[in-house]
């Protein structure tokens, strides 16, 4: 019996999703895999993360797992790498926290370091047309798995799913990205406090701004590198586009380190590249002072990410244990599942652009759904697929 109390306690547990954790070498084993792979930016990193964090390993549920995404939509910095950062440290505390973060960042930022060695010895990006035009509609299919995996959890009611489509809407219409989450935690924060009868104050979200003055360009060091991408990483709110422009304005247009082109090149190899986009700052630190300046980038741009987590991890399981805020917190979750959904389709347009690619898109799809097949074995045959139909042009 006492044996049976053990386990239920453990399992019932916040900070302990199942019996047993998972050690260092694992967490590192597996983020390594998914920086390694994670081809189609936050949506597609998050879908994998979910394939093997909830459904293969078990190392949470899937409620937990949604809290964690509205958790990260809400907070500054690169939402897959704070979901990666979550798990580290629901698994094995601080030092998971700093392995999990840090593995699923490397991939990346070595990728994008030797591509940017590549760029400023030739003049030019390596061509990868083959592998990406095989990998991406594979991505989508592991995209909408996931979509279809998380609805079933986070959609917990009719009125939920109202809320859904109504952020869907917002988001097609171009509403900002912050907006609609933190929208659609206060109307489910309403909601549950008209349900209950009682006046209630809707949370509110404070954004730390970090404002800069508008002076001439500064001279190039080290150390003003990493105040710039540490400035950027603490109020990166809404994703890739918004880091095109906190780049812009502060490297091209205040200081006038880099030119537009190598700015737009930048944003190129973060998207093409596996792993977190915002490693475009290690793309920018190379060209401004080698492997130092990739270093020195990368640690500055991801540093505020690991901090928020750090902060506002403790406070979730207390936000789900409350009623009110357990219900505001549903309605960032649905949120967020509408802001991937939307994201989905825009890359859908972009990915599937011929009947082979649509074949490729579907057969993963039912593979996925139907026989639970390990995405990195579907993305590893796209991008030979891809290679191959390229190659005789």
């Amino acid at each position: 019996m006492r044996g049976m109390k053990d386990s239920k306690t453990m399992q019932e547990s916040p900070e302990q999703p199942s019996a047993q954790k998972a050690s260092l070498w694992k967490l590192a084993g597996l983020f390594l895999k998914i920086g390694a792979i994670a081809f189609g930016g936050p949506p597609a990193h998050i879908a994998m993360m979910d394939e093997e964090v909830v459904s293969r390993r078990s190392w949470l549920t899937r409620e937990q797992f949604l809290d964690f995404l509205g958790a990260s939509n809400l907070i500054p910095g690169p939402t897959s790498t704070e979901m990666a950062i979550y798990v580290g440290r629901m698994q094995a505390g601080w030092p998971g926290l700093v392995v999990a973060g840090s593995c699923f960042i490397l991939p990346s930022a070595v990728f994008v370091a030797v591509l940017a060695w590549a760029y400023v010895g030739y003049g030019s990006l390596p061509q990868l047309a083959g592998v990406l035009y095989g990998i991406k509609p594979i991505v989508i299919a592991v995209i909408a798995q996931a979509i279809f995996k998380m609805a079933r959890s986070a959609v917990k009611s009719p009125w939920l799913g109202g809320l859904a489509v109504l952020a869907i809407v917002a988001f097609a219409l171009g509403v900002n990205e912050i907006v609609v989450l933190a929208g659609g935690g206060l109307l489910a924060g309403i909601a549950q406090g008209l349900r209950r009868k009682r006046a209630s104050h809707s949370p509110t979200a404070v954004f730390l701004a970090i404002g800069s003055a508008a002076t001439a360009a500064t001279p190039f060091s080290l150390g003003a590198l990493f105040g710039v991408f540490l400035k950027i990483g603490a109020v990166l709110f809404g994703g890739g586009y918004v880091l095109v422009a906190l780049i812009r304005s502060n490297l091209v247009a205040r200081l006038g380190w880099i030119t537009e082109r190598q700015l737009l090149d930048a944003i190129a190899i973060g998207q093409v590249t596996p792993g977190p986009i915002s490693t475009a700052a290690t793309f920018i630190g190379y060209l401004l002072a080698r492997f130092p300046g990739a270093a020195v980038a990368t640690i500055a741009m991801f540093l505020p990410a690991f901090f928020f987590v750090v902060i506002s991890g403790p406070l979730i399981p207390w936000l789900r244990r409350s009623p009110l805020a357990g219900a505001v917190l549903d309605g960032v979750n649905v949120a967020a599942l509408a802001l991937i959904t939307v994201v989905a389709g825009q890359l859908f347009r972009a990915a599937v652009v011929d009947w082979p690619t649509l074949l490729m898109s579907a057969a993963s799809l039912w593979l996925l759904l139907q026989f639970r097949v390990n995405s990195v074995w579907l993305i590893l045959a796209g991008a030979l697929l891809g290679s191959i139909r390229i190659w005789p042009h």
